[in-house]
């Protein structure tokens, strides 16, 4: 049974509310046990600049800085003064807080990552690659982006499949997703969905095969993945109303199928791409996210 007992939630030093840690709460309640680290990397460059202080006095401006942060943090936590859950605070100095979160995950072994989110334009994803996108393509665990809704009891949960390929990681992955997404659904009372986008006929196969037949190509994707499909509501006893097939691309069909049947959570799993290939095609996690107004959960294959 999957559980989220080490739960890590990145802090949001500019925000007056904090939907991630809020969230956070809502998931360790459902738990035994439960323990919530809250995170807060900050830095700033003026501390190191300072050439009138020597550094060990450098090294006391930051400890104040840091522990000035911490005392707000503890502040977060007065409204939950009678809960259950063991509460643990991290402020740490680091000029890139995407870093500084994988090595907190890395060290204390934390199962999940709470984060909240807002929408980025797409040149700044693009060029200024933002945390979000950093967690999704390094993070060892899986990573809850928050948005502005709750998570009702007896909502619908929807687990976001790629049945196209033969490979055998991705196949791992679904499963994965899958399995993930009914113990979520089972810990909220919350109804499981499946999505599945197969692909559009490639235009330029009908114009350079005169005898390709488009509409029997179509079919045949869609017969596949109907089969796939199927075999996985069979595995883990879904009914045939949950299942969701499109065709079209995978970041427009899962947003619309989210809203369609006002989904709560998507979950979905990421590659991970680096470097130019996550430059030049991304991932459709990331081009998934913005497209969404509910939470997203993005995991990670289990070797990549």
């Amino acid at each position: 049974m999957i559980k989220y007992q080490n739960i890590l939630v990145v802090i949001d030093p500019v925000a007056e509310a904090q939907p991630a840690l809020h969230r956070a709460i809502s998931v360790a309640a459902l738990q035994e046990n439960a323990a919530i680290t809250l995170f807060l990397a900050i830095y700033d460059f003026s501390y190191e600049m300072t050439s009138m202080l020597s550094s060990e006095e450098r090294d006391e401006m930051r400890e104040g800085v840091l522990q000035g942060r911490e005392e707000w943090l503890k502040t977060l936590l007065e409204p939950y003064a009678g809960s259950k859950i063991e509460f643990r605070l991290k402020v740490v100095w680091h000029s890139r807080p995407f870093e500084a979160i994988n090595q907190q995950v890395q060290e204390q072994h934390h199962d999940l990552v709470v984060k909240s989110t807002h929408k980025h334009a797409m040149i700044q994803s693009f060029i200024f690659t933002p945390t979000d996108w950093h967690l999704l393509r390094k993070c060892p665990c899986p990573v809850l982006l928050v948005k502005e809704r709750d998570w009702p009891m007896g909502g619908t949960v929807l687990a976001a499949v790629n049945c196209c390929s033969d490979d055998k990681a991705q196949e791992a992955l679904n499963e994965k997703i899958i399995g993930e997404s009914a113990e979520v659904a089972r810990l909220l009372s919350a109804t499981l969905h499946l999505v599945n986008a197969y692909p559009i006929t490639p235009v330029n196969m009908a114009l350079e095969l005169p005898d390709f037949d488009p509409h029997a190509y179509n079919a045949a994707v869609k017969k596949h993945h109907e089969r796939a499909l199927y075999e996985y509501a069979v595995r883990f006893d879904l009914e045939s109303e949950s299942l969701h097939l499109h065709e079209g691309l995978a970041e427009e069909v899962i947003p619309h199928c989210a809203d369609a049947i006002d989904a709560s959570l998507v979950i979905l799993g990421s590659v991970g791409r680096t470097g130019m290939a996550a430059a030049l095609l991304g991932n459709t996690a990331e081009h998934v996210i913005d497209k969404l107004s509910c939470d997203v959960l993005v995991l990670r294959p289990d070797t990549e």
